[in-house]
Parts: structure tokens; sequence; C-alpha cells
């Protein structure tokens, strides 16, 4: 949320499914904590509370069945209308590291030059790459690509590269057509890639290799490692805690 408004989006729909209502009461503003809170003069506290809900008009949109991404996506179409969006995928954090500018803006800018779909791309590991939605395509500058190829988790020899699809993308509105006309894939699920791939082909799409971390938080040890790492950039604590922590993270 705080990286969409950084960029300048302040209206953001939330796709969410069961077992995952406390996303929708985090970010509704509590009346009677906030009472609490200014009863015990607790105010540096307080504002950050209401800030979380003041800070963007956030809507949700409930996935009734685990169906994949792509059917995850295809809940924004009326919310969305016909203009670009942004997607990002709630289980990935990503910190610029040589600019102040926000990652996604920085593909926003890029949508704007291309008139395009961009997709963020992170090189990774050739072994890992069965993780992730992998993509192969043509360098036009420095750290964007035109794409050519879209690959769901494929096995190392049939990576058509390294680089990973970053969790985050800014879409033209024509991507749901795509998803409404792609069948079940891996997993048995309408994956995002596939709708993806099949857009690449009438239009053009381009990759941005950010510079910066992906914080990946959908497995229980990049979870701790990212909390105990982002949680040192806030609060007041010592120096020595600091260090203890900064150890840990490194073992982990």
């Amino acid at each position: 949320m705080e990286e969409c408004v950084e960029s300048g989006i302040t209206d953001i729909l939330m796709v969410i499914g069961q077992g995952k209502r406390a996303l929708e009461e985090h970010f509704y503003s509590s009346r009677e904590v906030e009472k609490r809170l200014e009863e015990n003069g607790q105010f540096p506290l307080l504002e950050k509370v209401r800030r979380i809900s003041e800070m963007a008009n956030i809507h949700f949109v409930w996935q009734k069945e685990l169906n994949g991404l792509g059917d995850a996506v295809s809940h924004g179409r009326t919310f969305v209308g016909a203009d670009p969006f942004a997607l990002l995928l709630g289980d990935t954090i990503l910190r610029e590291s040589d600019t102040s500018q926000p990652i996604l803006q920085q593909m926003m800018e890029i949508h704007e030059a291309k008139n395009a779909s961009v997709v963020a791309l992170e090189e990774v590991d050739r072994e890992k790459v069965s993780r992730y939605g992998i993509a192969g395509g043509t360098k036009v500058s420095d750290n964007i690509l035109a794409l050519n190829q879209l690959v769901e988790k494929p096995s190392p020899e049939e990576a058509p590269s390294n680089l990973a699809v970053a969790a985050r993308y800014i879409f033209q509105p024509g991507i749901f057509d795509y998803l409404s006309e792609t069948p079940r894939g891996k997993n048995n699920e309408i994956q995002l890639t596939d709708a993806m791939a099949a857009m690449m082909k009438d239009h053009e799409m381009f990759g941005f290799c950010f510079t910066g971390k992906r914080y990946d938080i959908g497995n229980k040890l990049d979870f701790i490692k990212t909390n105990i790492e982002l949680g040192l950039t806030h609060g007041d604590i010592s120096k020595e805690l600091t260090d203890y922590l900064r150890t840990l993270a490194g073992k982990l």
C-alpha cells in the first residue's frame, strides 16, 4: 500500500480470499483503539494508526475459489474499467537501492513512454527459475527489455533466461480479454503468465530490470528474515539489539 501511495496511486483494490479478513480490518479505522491511544497520550502511535486507514481509498473484493493468480486479477476488471493499472502481489516487498524513486513509479514512467504493459524483472540463480515466471527478450536499454517470451515456472533447461517476473506489473486493460480466454494451466489454475504470453503476441510488452532488493515473504524463512531486516528501519531500539538482529538475519 505504501509503495502505491508513494508512486501516486491512491485508488486501490485488494483481492482477498477465505481467512484473510484480518487484511480488511487492518485498513479500516478503529475508533475504539484511536480513542484509547488519545486518552493515554500515545500520540505518535495514534498518528501511525490513523495513517493506515487514511493513506488511500482502499476497496476489497473476494476471490471465492483459489483458481490461480490469473483468476484473482480478473476480479479487478470492473474496478479498473478501461484504464491501465498497476498490479502488486502481496507476498513480495520491493525496495529501491540507488534512487529515492519507488520501483513502481519507475515502471509507470516506462509505461507512459512506451504505451505498453511493463513487468518488473529480477535476476535469480539458474537453479531457482522453477519457482517463478521467467522472461526472455531483447535488450533495448541498460535496464529495459522488449519481451518475446514468458514461461511459468520452467525447469532450468526450459528457461529462456534467469530473469524472474518480480511481482510488479503495469497492464493495459486489454489483459482482461486475454485472461477470459486463458485455459487452466499449471496446477489446474488460470495462470497470469499464460495470459501475458498470449497478449504479447499481439501487443508490445517490456521488462524492467530494477535496481533494488526483493523480499519474498511467501515462505516462512524469508518472512522471518524480512521482518527482522525491515523492522530495523522502524522504532527506537538500542545499537546492541540492532547489531544482534543484523547478525541473526545474516545467519538465517
